[in-house]
């Protein structure tokens, strides 16, 4: 199935950090991609996004102002398949 692209827009990339906000419409997707950094996801709405890996595909609650973090090397593609639009920010950690 064709999905439309998620928005991303960076606002910084410096020595230590790569921030970046991501916007998912209804029907939108990151694309498959593999973190070269351990990252923090900041949700700023809430939302539903399914993920999808090489494990298998999972559903995930966001909850607005709600933060986890992920391992470098993580891989998944991130999807919108709800009707309601959400948004994060993405603060990627350099080591």
């Amino acid at each position: 199935m064709q999905r439309a692209q998620a928005v991303s827009q960076l606002q910084i990339d410096d020595s230590q950090v790569i921030v970046t906000r991501w916007d998912f419409p209804p029907g939108s997707e990151t694309g498959w991609h593999r973190h070269e950094h351990d990252y923090v996801i900041i949700p700023l709405t809430d939302g539903r996004m399914r993920l999808e890996t090489p494990e298998g595909e999972r559903e995930v609650t966001l909850e607005a102002g709600v933060c986890y973090r992920r391992v470098e090397g993580t891989e998944h593609n991130v999807t919108n398949d709800g009707e309601a639009p959400f948004a994060f920010v993405e603060v990627e950690i350099k080591q």
